[in-house]
């Protein structure tokens, strides 16, 4: 971008990067505050004219949590590492419910814009980041129902408890490194739209939500941590309940495989957002 002087007024004109690799992340706090007026708009949009308002973001993770106490608690008698079985869910729920709605959000951010897209220049990436903030609101209110289950069963955060906001952050950047990903495939196929709650369905039956990462054999549990969300769930359960042994190994590989997702996915968002008001 540069500037050129029009009598008293400059004039602005913007053309691609020549570099193959121009992330330009330091447009976005040139632009935080539309970022923070993004994230303020998506909040009050989604609870306007709701009968129930915030209370929704209690009631799936809740019902969420009685189906699966039910069904693998009770029923299939599955191991929950010597915690209550419905805290036992609930804490990895609460970063599950996080990283489900943010990718969601993210990955139909740039499509569900692009009337502003087409006319106002601001960087593109705030589109995802801003969908992915928003879910911390809902993360909030579902936390605080966790502390007061933990109290009901008589169960205190352990000592690692101020590792949460790294787990959190952990969740949020996993959530965002995929919806990068989607959110620049959907303006060019739209199928990413139906495929997205057919891939979180899958996804969460393939992180240890419902079940314990024990009964998963030791020789596949690094290849099964590429999954970055078993990582977080794991160091949440940990950092809450107790967990016997430390996640470290786990969250060392899953943070690995996000890094490279995320990385990939702001190299290729930048790399295809030159072309989103054209084909959007």
């Amino acid at each position: 971008m540069s500037t050129e002087l029009t009598g008293a007024l400059p004039v602005y004109r913007l053309r691609p990067s020549r570099r193959w690799v121009s992330l330009g992340l330091g447009e976005l706090w040139d632009y935080r505050e539309l970022l923070y007026f993004l994230v303020w708009r998506e909040i009050k949009v989604r609870y306007k004219q709701t009968a129930l308002g915030v209370a929704w973001a209690v009631i799936q993770p809740v019902f969420t949590m009685i189906v699966f106490s039910l069904i693998f608690g009770r029923l299939a008698h599955l191991p929950s590492d010597g915690a209550p079985y419905p805290v036992f869910t609930f804490a990895a729920l609460l970063p599950w419910q996080l990283f489900s709605y943010a990718l969601t959000e993210s990955s139909n951010s740039v499509v569900t814009n692009q009337r502003v897209i087409t006319k106002v220049y601001f960087p593109r990436l705030i589109l995802p980041l801003a969908s992915v903030c928003v879910g911390l609101a809902d993360f909030l209110i579902s936390f605080a129902v966790l502390m007061a289950m933990m109290a009901y069963f008589g169960i205190r955060p352990t000592e690692a408890a101020w590792t949460l906001p790294l787990w959190v952050l952990l969740t949020v950047l996993t959530a965002l490194s995929v919806g990068l990903w989607l959110s620049a495939l959907n303006v060019r196929y739209r199928d990413i739209k139906y495929a997205v709650p057919f891939l979180t369905n899958i996804w969460m039956y393939a992180t240890p939500v419902a079940y314990s990462l024990s009964i998963i054999p030791p020789a596949w549990r690094r290849l099964y941590a590429l999954n970055p969300m078993v990582g977080v769930v794991q160091a949440f359960r940990w950092a809450l309940l107790g967990q016997s042994r430390s996640p470290g190994s786990a969250v060392a590989i899953s943070a690995a495989a996000v890094l490279v997702l995320l990385m990939s996915g702001l190299v290729y968002f930048r790399r295809t957002e030159q072309t989103f008001a054209d084909v959007v």
